[in-house]
């Protein structure tokens, strides 16, 4: 509700008693309703943004799901819109950098979840740094996925708040401790669906008691997404069994049960949070939107649908979206139109009364009008969908679709792409993609694939798709990690274990020559000291790993730990690194054992 003491809005908005009176004046003979939605469609809304991870179309009782609870969800629906046609891309950090940057990702540089192929590109611009520039207050709650180096954090690309991780997913979800704020490591107590809304709260309340500014909200849940752990602390787990429990019996094996307990937990915290909004009064003033990354990784109930997360198929890119604004949304419709995550960041310009940059193509399209309406039948021409963790690639792993028809081409790394196992779908007719008409409609095939070449290769024109050099020696910034996925890797021997972010290794080199291989950016020049963190068991100790870099290099003998996969931190020495780019080398020079070592980590400390 809006408090016109002493002719001030509420949140300092309107300053002057003056044209208030005016504005008054003009709308005295309206319906009171009426009247104050116009005033607050004058105004720039709050934004919330609620994103969760790998939670798919059908996980929700507002799309139809008759087994799961998710109220809150339900309610944004019915008090706002439901785009029944909202696409993601096939994974989650592809969808990040279209939401924050308006653009397909494949412009961005960005091309992969790991691997170091997870960085949203220096040049791109985000929605935060956008809105912050007009007068937005922004925060990043949860998961960021758009890079962990100097440079490409959260807090330096837009937001004035950051808590939460750069992983693709974290191991722990009751004490964490792979989270950060504002750029340091932190530790945190508490499960951390709680702990991520309790600070998007925190920031909202702070900012509507400063009271000057709007605010950009983004809560980044990093629930549903595996390793599906619920609260299991001495304090919580009572609570976390109960919500098992319930699934259980509902006759769900315990993977789902698992997932849809997780995505109860990310609803009970929307309902927390959606009551902070009305506790604080604001709730007329803020745009609310509930979406998901990318398709679902359920299985109990799909409601129909084909494919799931990373697949072009509708299961793999349709992901719920709810949207409401009390008095300027319509509450209670679906609309059809297809359209996308890309939509957001002119969208979120739109209501922000700024201009989207002009300097670059912006494959998005305001959503306003239809949010607005309440309904509409047309919005993007065409959808596009692809990803392929190594190397774009347009025939391996691809779908478009318009209005009406849907086109796909999914093949796995060992098939032969062949147009005569691409498959056509009427979604009209059949929405669960269950029936390939391409023989019946080859002119409707060559339209869309011909479409989808063309704008394949728009977007990745030009565009260097690797990992970024590693920012070295930034100021501020006290020590870097080289991680063990961002190496090229040489050798017949050699291989990279992937068991979590900060748990990968580099392994079973064992011949001399075989080597591991980064790209760094040495932004100044000097003595950096070395420190490596592995494990080798007893029985493989003695070997000796050489470090190159330039005209530097560094050797270090091996010594054992209790056993491969237990990780102790060594010291190496001091390296002379010039600035610019360089290429870091770690490579076999003797191995008595089965392996070198399990490389978990090398770590470049600056000696000022």
């Amino acid at each position: 509700m809006t408090d016109f003491k002493n002719g001030f809005h509420r949140k300092g908005r309107i300053a002057s008693a003056a044209p208030l009176a005016l504005v008054l004046l003009a709308i005295s003979s309206m319906v009171g309703a009426q009247a104050e939605a116009i005033l607050r469609a004058a105004d720039r809304p709050n934004i919330v943004f609620v994103m969760t991870d790998d939670q798919g179309y059908w996980d929700t009782g507002a799309t139809g799901n008759p087994h799961i609870d998710t109220p809150n969800m339900n309610r944004i629906a019915a008090e706002g819109v439901q785009f029944s046609r909202y696409y993601a891309a096939p994974v989650c950090a592809p969808t990040r950098a279209g939401i924050m940057t308006g653009r397909t990702y494949l412009r961005t540089g960005l091309y992969n979840t790991r691997f170091g192929g997870d960085s949203l590109g220096k040049h791109e611009v985000t929605v935060a740094q956008l809105l912050r520039n007009s007068g937005y207050r922004t925060g990043l709650f949860g998961k960021w996925h758009l890079g962990k180096y100097p440079g490409y954090q959260p807090q330096e690309r837009g937001f004035d708040e950051f808590f939460g991780h750069y992983h693709g997913h974290i191991e722990r979800y009751e004490f964490p401790d792979q989270v950060v704020h504002n750029g340091r490591p932190v530790e945190a107590r508490g499960y951390v669906t709680d702990l991520f809304t309790d600070a998007s709260m925190d920031f909202i309340e702070q900012s509507i008691r400063e009271g000057d500014k709007p605010f950009f909200c983004a809560l980044m849940f990093n629930a549903p997404h595996s390793p599906w752990l619920l609260d299991t602390s001495l304090y919580g787990q009572p609570a976390g069994d109960k919500l098992l429990a319930k699934y259980l019996q509902r006759g769900l094996p315990l993977r789902e049960a698992r997932i849809y307990s997780l995505i109860e937990r990310v609803d009970q915290n929307l309902g927390r949070l959606l009551d902070k909004l009305d506790a604080l009064d604001i709730a007329d003033e803020t745009l609310v939107v509930f979406t998901s990354d990318n398709g679902g990784v359920s299985r109990f109930w799909k409601g129909g649908m084909q494919g799931q997360k990373a697949s072009p198929y509708e299961g793999g890119v349709r992901a719920p979206c709810f949207v409401r604004w009390p008095g300027l949304i319509p509450s209670g419709k679906v609309i059809p139109a297809q359209v996308s995550h890309v939509d957001w960041l002119p969208t979120f310009c739109d209501l922000a009364k700024i201009a989207v940059p002009s300097d670059r193509t912006i494959d998005g399209k305001s959503l306003l009008p239809l949010l607005k309406a309440g309904e509409g039948t047309e919005h993007h021409q065409y959808v596009y969908h692809t990803w392929d963790r190594y190397t774009p690639n347009p025939n391996l792993r691809w779908g478009i679709s318009d209005s009406r028809w849907k086109l796909v081409g999914m093949f796995g790394a060992d098939q032969t792409p062949s147009r005569s196992r691409w498959r056509l779908f009427d979604l009209q007719a059949d929405p669960g993609e269950t029936e390939n008409v391409a023989r019946q409609h080859p002119e409707i095939v060559d339209r869309l694939r011909n479409e989808f070449v063309r704008w394949f290769d728009d977007v990745t024109e030009g565009v260097d798709y690797r990992p970024i050099p590693i920012p070295v020696g930034e100021a501020g910034q006290n020590q870097v990690e080289i991680s063990p996925s961002w190496a090229s890797w040489h050798g017949k021997n050699i291989h990279y274990t992937f068991d979590g972010y900060d748990w990968d290794t580099i392994d079973r080199w064992k011949e001399p020559g075989e080597q591991a291989v980064w790209r760094l950016d040495v932004r100044r020049r000097g003595t950096y000291h070395v420190r490596l963190s592995y494990g080798c068991r007893p029985l493989d100790a003695g070997g000796v790993l050489r470090l190159r870099a330039g005209a530097a290099s560094v050797e270090h003998q091996v010594v054992a730990t209790a056993t491969a996969d237990q990780f102790g931190l060594f010291d190496v020495g001091p390296m002379e690194l010039d600035q610019g780019a360089i290429e870091l080398v770690a490579e076999v020079v003797s191995a008595p054992g089965a392996e070198l070592m399990r490389l978990n980590g090398i770590f470049l400390r600056r000696q000022d």
